[in-house]
């Protein structure tokens, strides 16, 4: 049986492929919600990196930079991993409610913060709403929008990445310069109230609800231990600590997966674990680019300060380059027909390699124009393909799987970064960068931490070719569902 959902798709592109179609049906104000959910958690990220030196000269914390960074960043995957769960137990209307609830909470403690505990707990509660709001917006996506729009929702929700990465640095930088950091917080949890109103009004109360009861507790706590692990090692001092955290949290990251792999209803699809079969390529694609890339917004705007002479404001704005053409390309292509998309497929993942490969090349050298080539280079693969690859996960499967399935995607993309950060960060202080950078090491740091990532890449190019390569088999439980992944996707 063909596995190729695109070149089956004609009649159902043809009855809904238009951006006029997207917004038909009464799906314009859920759109806006969605858009709404994805500004509250990437603004809310990209805000906080510039506001934490007010933070830390405020509450007396600058040596918890790192930590706070780590707790968002595991909060986020371990709660995006319970998103599918808690859609099917409480419906989909009520774990946004929850998500929003907990955002808005988690605001009020951080701007309220009289120390840093109180601080860092409410970045925790913000890493888990925000895993949550994530992980439930994809399932939005699967639940409420016919799949053939699917590309042009993603493109959409890019799009607000993409602004959240010009303006995030901006607000935070206009609070912070007037000392007004909490400020941020206060903001973002009126917004997460705003969020939580029109959910209310917006979602059905019965969409996803299952009355499911089954959840893997021990795969999600091995996966909580493993994220964090990974994430504390790009934080705490030497190198020894940071191979040890490094190794023992990619040890606990596989006995989560071999775990989940063995149960029959878990965090992950079963089929996740294959990467032989379609879903489990696209997964495996998602992680592996996702891991690819990370190191340039976390390591290009340091490099970029040094070598250029560049504040942190104009740094940020010149690895804004990937953002704006992830956002470019994924709309460019988001209308395109049936017999593209798999080209598109493979194509941003080899996008992706070179981005990745040129930046380990031109980092250090002295062409501003090259760096930000590169990283446009690098965004305009994600945006070429990574609609496509949802709209197939979200395809593969009926309606019994379709909350995990899709929250799944969030949970692998965010694995991934935090995967690649833990790795990049390990090269890079191995290169000198934790004891600050200088011309001795400069060359050093910026091949380190950016050539960890073509191996990764190279691995999202195989994956991406499994994914698109006809007639494949689609596994033994999509057997008696036929139409699973050749209907209209």
């Amino acid at each position: 049986m063909d596995d190729d959902p695109d070149r089956t798709s004609a009649r159902g592109d043809a009855a809904g492929s238009s951006w006029r179609e997207l917004f038909g049906g009464g799906r314009g104000p859920v759109l806006a919600l969605i858009l709404l959910g994805d500004w509250l958690v990437a603004a809310d990220a990209l805000v906080t990196a510039t506001i934490m030196p007010g933070v830390g000269a405020s509450l007396s914390a600058f040596a918890w930079f790192g930590w706070a960074a780590a707790a968002f960043l595991t909060g986020l995957v371990v709660a995006g991993a319970s998103a599918g769960w808690l859609a099917e137990r409480l419906g989909l209307r009520a774990a946004l409610i929850l998500g929003g609830a907990f955002f808005a909470l988690g605001c009020v403690l951080s701007a309220a913060a009289p120390g840093i505990a109180v601080f860092m707990l409410g970045r925790i509660l913000q890493g888990c709403a925000a895993g949550w709001v994530i992980g439930l917006i994809y399932v939005a996506l699967a639940m409420l929008f016919p799949p053939s729009q699917l590309p042009r929702v993603f493109a959409l929700a890019t799009s607000v990445w993409g602004i959240a990465t010009l303006a995030g640095p901006l607000l935070g930088g206009l609070f912070a310069d007037a000392g007004l950091w909490r400020g941020v917080f206060w903001l973002f949890a009126a917004q997460a109230v705003l969020f939580t109103a029109a959910v209310a009004r917006l979602i059905p109360p019965s969409v996803c609800r299952t009355g499911s009861n089954r959840f893997a507790v021990r795969p999600l706590i091995l996966l909580g231990a493993g994220i964090a692990a990974m994430a504390s090692a790009g934080v705490v001092e030497g190198v020894a600590p940071a191979v040890a955290l490094g190794g023992g949290g990619v040890g606990l990251l596989l006995l989560a997966f071999a775990d989940d792999r063995a149960r029959a209803s878990g965090v992950l699809p079963r089929r996740a674990a294959s990467p032989g079969l379609p879903i489990g390529a696209a997964y495996l694609a998602y992680f592996a680019t996702t891991a690819a890339g990370v190191a340039f917004a976390l390591y290009g705007p340091a490099v970029l300060q040094f070598r250029h002479g560049l504040s942190a404001l104009e740094a940020g704005y010149v690895a804004a380059a990937e953002a704006l053409a992830w956002t470019a390309a994924g709309l460019a292509v988001a209308g395109a027909g049936a017999a593209w998309r798999g080209r598109l497929i493979v194509a941003g993942a080899a996008s992706i390699l070179a981005g990745v490969t040129a930046l380990a090349l031109v980092m250090n050298g002295a062409s501003l124009a090259a760096v930000a080539g590169a990283g446009a280079v690098l965004g305009a693969g994600y945006g070429l393909s990574y609609g496509f690859i949802s709209r197939r996960v979200m395809a593969g499967f009926d309606e019994a799987d379709r909350a995990r399935g899709s929250s799944a995607i969030g949970v692998v993309r965010n694995a991934g970064g935090a995967v690649g950060a833990a790795l990049a960060g390990l090269a890079a202080n191995a290169a000198g960068f934790g004891g600050g950078l200088d011309e001795a090491n400069v060359a050093a740091v910026a091949w380190a931490a950016f050539g960890v990532g073509i191996p990764f890449a190279l691995i999202g190019l195989a994956a991406a070719l499994r994914l698109t390569r006809r007639r494949s088999p689609l596994g033994p439980l999509q057997a008696g569902r036929a139409p699973g992944i050749t209907e209209a996707a």
